[in-house]
């Protein structure tokens, strides 16, 4: 079942010190990446400011307009994964994803403050995400090997939160230029946007290398030490037969449903420290910083020690933030410490979650895979979301972050228990991860 996403498990190791390098095709992805998200983060930047301080919805509204427009993604990263794998038809429904999320800009810029009309572009630009984040995520898997997945996806990631670094300052420097003018902010979004898509139809190939460790493709023909496995068969949901994935599965959603969004930690900053407006633009750098610092050695790490320690140790960083926030602590503590853990959550956290995953997707499912945790992640943020926003509405924000502290602490315990310790092999039997092995 494993044979052709995993490759050779018994094969020779590479020799000792050689560092191969990161993929052509991860470098472009995150080229990409880079530039999308600095149109994406100009807006995520001042959203909250926008919604809540601008437009005046409360948090229960806010809880509802972002959890529901999160949730929206959840069939399209389905629809979208399965269909890039049907075909190999990765580049072009991702390139549909990143066009439709430019668009989206388009209709912030013409909402002119009618809440459906934001609710809509917010809507579009989350649907353009789902579509494209998983054919995305699944030719950096394909296009690197087995062994490699952390480094790849953290070289990935970090090319990632150089934009979300970047765009941030892009907003914080137009809204002081123009007098706090949000519409400028939108038109240069759209524009940036529309540059990240024109990049990934020149830079991104449409389909895998056939060198690529020792994982043959179909179209291209198998190397002759390596036996093909058969291109897997049944629907979306066919990977789910495997205990180890369907475990993955669970605690991808057990994780998300005790996951706070970052703009409400970002309001409880704000809220606690009291600041100006004018700086919240501001506050996704810290953790940013942290992200972009930590992407590459987080995923070298958990190539090295095993994927599953760096992901539950990242919960664990984020469960320290709740904390912190609930703390008397100095202001500058709480502030530098939640932007730093936040970093370090993130850094240990996503692309480690789909290195842990890839090797456990058979060939041909590699999108549609990707796409099924990161649905069960949605869909489980979407309910965080609207109950956090419920629980402070009636009941005030320390007790809504009691309540997401407790659930967070009782999901990590039972990720810990339920995620796989090992990884696929050839005989079908599990090959222990790094740190597990005693040679």
């Amino acid at each position: 079942m494993y044979l052709a996403t995993t490759g050779r498990r018994d094969a020779p190791p590479a020799p000792s010190g050689v560092r191969r390098r990161v993929p052509g095709t991860v470098l472009a992805l995150g080229a990409v990446s880079l530039v999308t998200d600095v149109s994406s983060e100009m807006v995520t930047a001042v959203l909250p400011l926008y919604l809540v301080l601008g437009l005046g919805l409360s948090p229960l509204q806010f809880g509802l307009l972002d959890g529901l427009s999160t949730g929206a993604t959840a069939l399209v990263r389905l629809l979208g994964g399965a269909t890039a794998d049907r075909g190999g038809r990765h580049k072009q429904v991702g390139g549909l994803g990143y066009a439709l999320s430019a668009c989206s800009r388009l209709g912030l810029l013409l909402a002119g403050g009618a809440t459906g009309w934001i609710a809509g572009a917010i809507t579009a630009d989350r649907l353009g995400k789902g579509v494209r984040t998983a054919p995305r995520d699944a030719l950096i898997t394909l296009h690197s090997p087995p062994e490699d997945l952390g480094r790849a996806f953290g070289t990935h990631r970090a090319m990632d939160t150089t934009g979300a670094l970047l765009g941030p300052l892009a907003a914080f420097a137009l809204l002081w230029a123009t007098a706090d003018a949000y519409d400028a902010v939108f038109a240069v979004s759209f524009c940036v946007g529309a540059f990240g898509v024109l990049l990934w139809v020149l830079l991104v190939p449409g389909r895998a290398r056939a060198d690529v460790g020792a994982r043959p493709l179909p179209d291209r023909g198998a190397r002759p030490d390596v036996q093909a496995a058969p291109r897997a068969r049944g629907g979306l949901f066919a990977g789910l037969r495997s205990p180890a994935y369907r475990r993955i599965v669970l605690c991808a959603g057990l994780l998300g449903a005790a996951t706070v969004g970052d703009s409400f930690l970002y309001l409880l900053l704000q809220r606690r420290l009291d600041f100006d407006a004018t700086w919240f633009p501001f506050l996704p750098l810290g953790a940013a910083g942290v992200y972009l610092l930590l992407a590459v050695p987080a995923g070298r790490l958990a190539d090295r020690v095993g994927r599953r320690g760096p992901l539950l140790y990242g919960h664990g960083a984020l469960l320290l933030a709740y904390g912190l926030l609930l703390t008397s602590l100095p202001d500058p503590v709480v502030l530098l410490g939640v932007l730093a853990l936040l970093g370090i959550f993130y850094a240990t956290t996503d692309g480690v979650l789909m290195a842990l995953t890839g090797p456990f997707l058979t060939e041909g499912r590699q999108a549609g895979g990707l796409a099924l945790v990161q649905t069960a992640q949605a869909l489980a943020r979407l309910g965080a979301a609207v109950a956090f926003g419920a629980v402070w509405t009636a009941s005030g924000p320390e007790t809504a972050l009691v309540a997401a502290l407790l659930a967070l602490a009782v999901a990590v315990g039972c990720s810990a228990r339920l995620l796989p310790k090992g990884l696929p092999a050839l005989s079908g039997r599990p090959v222990p991860e790094p740190s597990e092995r005693t040679d």
